[in-house]
């Protein structure tokens, strides 16, 4: 079975935010606090660009396995993608409180935390890491 491309690593989370655009760190921060809280775990880096928290091993319905991470996120160029694995339909009400965001098949899309609010994001990062309970 072909091995994961995206790894766990020993890299530095906070190494790694201080590279960020100087714009995102606060998010970034506020957003590894917030991913914290809702896990227990502690942030980890995985492949170069991506922290997670907590780990989690997936057996797919094709029989597929792989080590992942609870949640977790990334800053990418354009935005931040949250990486969350639920049902859309499941957080269908607090997406709606939410604040500027796209959502995608596991994933939140976020430009800034600006404009959001933070207790419903803190909420659906503790739903969406009860997903593996």
């Amino acid at each position: 079975m072909a091995e994961n491309k995206t790894q766990k690593t020993k890299n530095s989370v906070p190494a790694f935010i201080k590279i960020v655009d100087a714009g995102r760190q606060s998010d970034c921060k506020a957003i590894v606090k917030m991913m914290r809280q809702a896990t227990g775990s502690k942030p980890a880096m995985w492949g170069e660009s991506i922290i997670g928290f907590g780990d989690e091993h997936l057996i797919y319905a094709s029989g597929r396995e792989l080590d992942w991470f609870k949640i977790g996120f990334s800053p990418r160029k354009k935005e931040i993608s949250l990486y969350l694995m639920f049902n859309n339909k499941s957080l269908s009400t607090l997406l709606k409180k939410l604040g500027p965001h796209r959502a995608g098949k596991g994933c939140l899309y976020i430009k800034s935390l600006e404009g959001l609010d933070l207790e419903v994001l803190q909420a659906i990062f503790e739903k969406a890491t009860k997903v593996y309970e």
